[in-house]
């Protein structure tokens, strides 16, 4: 698989929105667009994933909202938003309008969600694996629907991101709809499921080399020892992570570094 180098390498950082007063997120989000990424995601949970699970937690599009007043550059979004959590339709609406609010500079990131407590907790049914991928799947149409009837309609082609690997089921959506592909793992296993994924573009007759830029977690590497082999493997988009209530963003500093020396 080629990416085509014109796409760019870009850096992202996701603030976890966990274990923080909301004044330390804030400032983390002016200190990450200062230090030059390019995108700076969320997450969509409404409790901490690690650390003390009754900590304390905000929720993700209302944060986007305020993220789309308070930054200038920057691509926001979440890493990823849970389909299961919201009508498609209102979704599509919430979109849209922290696109306007932000100038264009929404990301759309969205899976089929995990994290059972959310679900139990918030009233929502959890269902098993292969049900929730196969909502995915009948939502991401109804989404670019209500896009395209609203008035205003977007700013611009909202880019889709779409996280997870599943080999069989969520690469055949991520073919079908995704503009970015979110994944974790090793450059090995980057290699195979970026093939496998190429495999259901060509089922679906979509060309998924060219169209779907190809992303993936960065927490704990090294740029200097992993950045150019994922690279070459096609990746385009490198995400790094820091959490509350300090946000130490070294390691997305390291990463911008090895981006900018080879621009």
């Amino acid at each position: 698989m080629t990416q085509t180098p014109a796409a760019g390498v870009r850096v992202g950082v996701q603030l976890q929105p966990q274990h923080a007063d909301y004044g330390q997120i804030r400032d983390a989000v002016r200190r990450a667009e200062d230090l030059g990424v390019d995108v700076v995601f969320n997450w969509d949970h409404f409790f901490p994933l690690f650390g003390d699970p009754d900590g304390k937690h905000f929720e993700c599009w209302t944060m986007l909202g305020a993220w789309a007043e308070q930054t200038e550059r920057v691509e926001i979004g979440a890493l990823v938003t849970c389909n299961s959590y919201r009508n498609p339709d209102l979704l599509a609406d919430m979109a849209r309008t922290v696109d306007h609010i932000s100038g264009g500079r929404l990301i759309l990131g969205i899976g089929a969600g995990w994290f059972e407590r959310d679900y139990t907790e918030y009233g929502y049914e959890f269902g098993t694996a292969g049900s929730r991928i196969a909502d995915l799947a009948q939502a991401m149409p109804r989404i670019r629907a209500r896009w395209a009837a609203m008035n205003p309609a977007p700013t611009r082609d909202i880019p889709v991101m779409i996280g997870g690997g599943g080999e069989r089921k969520t690469l055949r959506v991520v073919a079908e709809h995704a503009d970015i592909w979110h994944s974790f793992g090793d450059v090995d296993t980057l290699r195979r499921k970026s093939a496998i994924l190429d495999e259901h573009g060509a089922a679906v007759g979509r060309d998924t080399a060219t169209l779907v830029t190809r992303s993936v977690a960065v927490d704990g590497s090294d740029p200097d020892e992993v950045g150019d082999e994922l690279l070459a493997a096609g990746v385009r988009l490198f995400t790094c992570s820091a959490g509350g209530p300090d946000y130490d963003l070294s390691r997305a500093a390291a990463w911008v570094r090895w981006r900018d020396e080879r621009a």
